[in-house]
């Protein structure tokens, strides 16, 4: 199976040398040709040997349970065609995996939240029930499976399956006011906590969250929908420097009904996290952050309420929030990632509260997947390079350390394990590789079954005339190595000049430079390629993947040694024999159009055009969780939100400027576009504008993704 596998990445890699179709907008962003398959709805059975996954039918939905050990359909737990079940989306099973939890039209509310209607199928009769007749968030069983919790009109509800009966644990939620159960705007978008409710492993208490909106400003949007009259939304949105939510944590007895406030010691700003030690202990353990977001305290509570210090973690800088938390019953202790050597590292916490670090070296641990009975720990890190992404263990008990063969060192190695942690599926890309998905055995990584090679998807690709990414690294005039792509016309001749695009996020710890499949932007570079131009993209300082230092380097200076990078990355460029230094532009879309905009204002002399789409140009606009946590607050460090606001560089534009936005992103408001026009004009400088009605962050839907690229196309061929 080995020999298989590499014969497919060498084939998949062969594909750029023999087409001779050219890549089109069209097929991009209307025909959807450039879209490899996947495995749909991958799940681990609670036994660890089988999975399920989801399968679309001519007429209906199937889940299929699948054996790990020969990657084969075993049974088909649901094969139905009720009209009611077409728009499944999210399922998942009782403890006893005799029904299934689907989701159904579902809809989107924010980022990451969404309300559903929701069945209940009974795999031994076949049967189907509503949940409830209305659209609800989170519903999620409880452990053993007799009860079933969900968020419905801001109050949260736990319906008894045996009994067939509702209980209102909360009543007093009230829309922009109080919350229970689920996340405000903020927590939702900044620390991913959706669900802001959790089950016990005995199933007797479920920890809530309640959140005080009162205090939080409100923010207002126009839709205008095709109405005569336009409606509008309103929500709570802190921004920096202005009032949270006042955030409670409650336990529920199911027993007894009765709700328990927790209390403690210290007024702590946030509560990122909380988390149950385990199937059997009933405690809970609860995050504790302050506003500056650099002390982080963990605290461990029992069901009356009553709280104790586990530890606490400091940070000079910052702290990123991570579910990197395992309690170990056999060790009675915890696993835990930390930064605190400059490097994200797994550390062994016990109760006493003793640690050891289980990792060490130049490089980052990026996920922990978890441990199995033999006190192996299964990890994924850059330990090959920070671009690249492979999955690793280590022995808990005489700390050997090696890689999972079968997972490469270079490219990117996307895994999930099963229960148990005897199987996993890894799903491996890198820059010419399409993902291929196989099932693996842990022990000694070997692949059972390719369960997705994307053949047809490599032979569609032949047809195309695609170039290849080039990787390496610029060095800024500070010694430090910013990771680059860099992508040339299949017809490059070194002699000739070419005009630069460059694209950019840029934002702190993200990577746009990796060993990895590169999906539609991908295939728009290659449109560029085709028209001639060199796509180029570097990660600067204040990025992910190399320690702790690069990436908070940029703290309370958001802006300021990003474009100092990215002004001197085009200025190295631009004396290439290749590349004409009259002719780059630069383009990013939200962290990456507030860098677009600062490029094009403070590296006006280097810069010929630049694309902003959906851009902060202001941090003061944008909300507090997030800003502060990297700038502090406005009161505090005015200066550091001002010196590299775009808004208060406009006097410098000189090159083409176009300003793009969704009129209704209820992330980076179009505040900061109105804004930055307002900037323009008094500063008497021409801009194009361009302004999409009713569009989120995203800014998609219908043609709108077409539209939008072909608009910003057209704009880097009349101006670059």
């Amino acid at each position: 199976m080995k020999k298989t596998l590499t014969l497919i990445i060498c084939i998949s890699i062969s594909i750029f040398s023999f087409g001779q179709k050219e890549v089109t907008l069209e097929d991009i962003w209307q025909n959807y040709k450039f879209y490899p398959s996947g495995v749909s709805g991958f799940k681990s059975m609670n036994n660890g040997e089988h999975y399920t996954t989801t399968e679309n039918t001519e007429n209906g939905i199937k889940i299929n349970k699948n054996s790990f050990e020969t990657g084969e359909v075993v049974e088909t737990l649901l094969d139905s065609e009720d009209e009611r079940l077409l728009s499944m989306g999210s399922y998942q099973f009782n403890l006893s995996e005799d029904k299934i939890l689907i989701a159904t039209n579902s809809e989107s509310i924010y980022r990451y939240s969404s309300k559903s209607v929701y069945y209940i199928y009974n795999i031994k009769t076949k049967s189907i029930r509503n949940l409830i007749d209305k659209e609800v968030m989170y519903a999620t069983f409880s452990p053993d499976g007799n009860n079933i919790a969900y968020v419905l009109e801001n109050n949260l509800y736990i319906y008894n399956l045996n009994w067939n009966k509702t209980t209102a644990i909360t009543t007093d939620g009230e829309n922009n006011k109080i919350i229970n159960g689920a996340s405000d705007w903020v927590y939702e978008e900044e620390f991913a906590l959706i669900r802001s409710f959790e089950w016990s492993g005995d199933s007797k208490t479920i920890a809530f969250y309640k959140f005080d909106e009162s205090e939080v400003k409100e923010f207002s949007m126009d839709l205008f929908n095709g109405g005569l009259y336009p409606t509008q939304e309103v929500f709570k949105y802190p921004k920096a420097g202005e009032d949270n939510s006042l955030v409670s944590l409650h336990m529920y007895d199911i027993n007894t009904k009765k709700t328990t406030d927790l209390k403690f010691e210290k007024d702590y700003e946030y509560f990122p996290r909380i988390k149950w030690f385990d199937d059997t202990n009933p405690q809970l353990v609860i995050y504790g952050m302050n506003r500056y977001q650099n002390e982080l305290d963990f605290l461990v509570t029992n069901t009356d309420g009553s709280s104790i210090l586990f530890f606490t973690e400091t940070d000079k800088y910052y702290i990123d929030i991570h579910d990197n938390l395992r309690y170990l019953d056999i060790q009675k202790s915890f696993i835990w990632t930390s930064e605190k050597s400059g490097f994200n590292h797994i550390y062994l916490k016990d109760l006493d509260g003793n640690e050891s670090q289980i990792t060490k070296g130049a490089w980052e641990v990026t996920k922990f997947h978890g441990i199995d009975e033999n006190n192996i720990i299964y990890f994924s890190s850059k330990e090959s390079g920070s671009i690249n992404d492979a999955m690793y263990k280590v022995d808990l008990n005489d700390r050997t350390f090696s890689r999972i063969p079968m997972t490469k060192t270079t490219g990117t190695n996307n895994v999930t394990f099963s229960k148990g942690m005897k199987y996993f599926m890894n799903s491996y890309s890198n820059h010419n590789t399409p993902p291929i998905y196989t099932l693996n055995r842990t022990s000694d990584g070997e692949i059972i079954k390719l369960l997705e090679e994307n053949l047809d998807f490599n032979t569609r690709l032949k047809d195309y005339d695609l170039t290849e990414k080039e990787f390496f690294t610029i060095e800024t005039e500070e010694g430090e190595d910013l990771n680059t792509w860099m992508m040339k016309p299949t017809d490059f001749d070194s002699k000739k000049k070419y005009p630069l695009y460059m694209f950019l996020y840029g934002g702190p710890g993200s990577q746009q430079v990796t060993d990895s499949w590169g999906w539609f932007n991908y295939f728009w570079y290659q449109h560029l390629n085709q028209l001639g131009y060199i796509v180029v993209c570097v990660d600067n300082r204040g990025t992910g993947g190399k320690g702790a230092e690069f990436k908070k380097m940029t703290y309370q200076e958001l802006g300021r040694y990003e474009t100092i990078d990215q002004i001197n990355a085009a200025k190295y460029f631009g004396s290439l024999d290749y590349i004409d230094s009259e002719r780059i532009g630069i383009q990013g879309w939200s962290y990456g159009g507030y860098m677009s905009s600062l490029a094009i204002t403070k590296g006006a002399d280097v810069f010929k055009m630049a694309i902003a789409v959906a851009p902060v140009t202001n941090w003061r606009y944008y909300d507090n969780i997030y800003t502060e946590r990297y700038m502090r607050t406005p009161q505090e460090n005015a200066s550091g939100y001002d010196d590299n606001s775009p808004i208060n560089h406009v006097d410098k534009l000189k090159g083409s400027y176009l300003l793009i936005h969704g009129g209704a992103d209820d992330n980076v408001h179009v505040q900061n576009t109105m804004e930055m026009i307002s900037a323009l004009v008094n500063a008497n400088k021409q801009f194009d504008l361009f302004i999409y009605p009713d569009k989120n962050h995203g800014i998609y839907g219908g043609n709108t993704r077409y539209h939008l690229y072909k608009k910003m196309t057209d704009f880097i061929l009349n101006n670059l």
